[in-house]
């Protein structure tokens, strides 16, 4: 007979499409969220170190986003807007420009599109194929950008090109950091795009993430980055920095590449953006490289405006001033000494990532995946990364309390300790 939860959950069997996929492995019905912490409808609690995978760094349900959006909506505010002048609109980019864009020097225009990430990056390369002309876009190695077409073709996991059910074309792929041992990546590029018989066709754009969220956290380099930065300029391409994992503090600063030498052509960003998870996505575009018609690249919700009120709220909440970037630096160092004791437990494996963007590699696809379901018995949510998901991925909220961090971090040792330890006896 089927149990109660298969009986609660069976709608999502009966009438979900196949290409759901969390919810096979966090197989809980929930119904409450409050900063790092999810409720299911038996009243059972779960710590959450997946955060709607980077779209909830500042935790479940703000209370201060929340109280700001039921203003809102209590006082008729403009719901949908297309890309009209809207007090929401004007208000976020406001706080933006004051709060992120002055402080880092940057002069970067805001253009709104679709409500995804992978909207973003396609504004992006239709950006710079048409500023420059050309069509060619260099990516690399396990880098993860979207699954529309031609966020796809830029995608190097074989798995996602496999749903296309076509050619992906456009895109040239190239080592990333790390990816091939002793190889300097960034040299090969250089060469391959300077020696006439190189093979590659001048890139109009450059793609990279400074860590590779799906790919495995992989972290590039400051010198790598710094040298494809200006391998893109000296090219002639653009540079594209994909921060929609990577951004809104997740590595410890608000952009990714801040503490490198480098000003991207242009930033993609979505994610946690909004702040409150709500659907919301833009690119960065520097006023030279701003292209595009009227209506020329558009989207029918490319204006959320609950997503611009409390975008607005995350701003000047976290970013007015350092204490919140400070504050995050203290928890990456957090993180990454869990993680070193985590290691301990499961022999062989090794630290990934940077800042509150860090795993550890298990090197097996299985047991990675064996760690989280344990944790999940445990009252844990934590999901992999990886090419074979090797890596267990930890994207606690930004805002997690130290006491409820180290909880979280305690279930994962018991998990990982259950599950080698299960094996050894196995093995035995």
């Amino acid at each position: 007979m089927p149990n109660d939860m298969d009986q609660k959950t069976s709608v999502f069997a009966r009438r979900e499409s196949e290409a759901r996929s969390y919810c096979r492995s966090i197989p809980s019905l929930f119904t409450e969220a409050r900063g790092s912490e999810l409720f299911d409808d038996e009243g059972n609690r779960y710590i959450d170190f997946l955060a709607g995978c980077s779209s909830l760094n500042y935790g479940h349900n703000d209370p201060d986003m929340k109280q700001a959006l039921l203003d809102y909506i209590a006082g008729d505010g403009i719901a949908h807007g297309l890309d009209l002048h809207t007090e929401a609109k004007g208000a976020f980019l406001t706080a933006f420009e004051e709060h992120i864009l002055k402080p880092r020097d940057m002069d970067h225009r805001v253009m709104f599109m679709g409500p995804t990430g992978a909207n973003a990056v396609e504004a992006a390369m239709k950006i710079a194929r048409k500023k420059t002309g050309r069509t060619n876009i260099v990516a690399f190695t396990r880098g993860f950008h979207g699954v529309t077409m031609g966020a796809l073709a830029a995608t190097g996991n074989g798995y996602h090109r496999g749903g296309a059910g076509m050619d992906k074309s456009g895109v040239t792929r190239m080592p990333y950091d790390g990816f091939a041992d002793g190889v300097d990546s960034a040299a090969l590029l250089e060469q391959m795009l300077t020696d006439p018989s190189g093979g590659i066709d001048a890139p109009a754009a450059i793609i990279l993430e400074t860590v590779q969220g799906e790919g495995g956290l992989n972290a590039a380099s400051t010198e790598w980055i710094e040298n494809v930065a200006r391998i893109a300029r000296d090219n002639g391409a653009l540079l594209i920095i994909d921060d929609i994992q990577a951004g809104c503090g997740r590595t410890g600063t608000f952009f990714s590449f801040e503490k490198m030498d480098v000003q991207p052509d242009l930033v993609t960003m979505a994610k946690s953006i909004s702040g409150f998870g709500l659907p919301m996505a833009m690119v960065l575009v520097r006023p030279e490289h701003d292209v595009f018609g009227p209506a020329e690249h558009n989207g029918t919700f490319r204006g959320n405006t609950h997503a611009f009120v409390t975008a607005r709220v995350a701003i000047e909440k976290f970013w007015a001033d350092d204490s919140f970037e400070k504050a995050l630096e203290e928890k990456a160092t957090r993180l990454t000494r869990a993680l070193r004791k985590l290691a301990e437990t499961v022999p062989g494996s090794r630290l990934k990532g940077r800042g509150l963007m860090q795993g550890l590699d298990v090197h097996s696809g299985e047991l990675a995946g064996a760690i989280c379901a344990r944790a999940f018995e445990l009252g844990l949510v934590v999901e992999t990364s990886g090419s074979n998901d090797e890596v267990v991925k930890i994207l606690a909220p930004l805002t997690t309390p130290a006491a409820l961090f180290e909880e979280g971090f305690n279930m994962l040792e018991q998990a990982a300790a259950d599950v080698t330890g299960g094996l050894q006896i196995a093995a035995e």
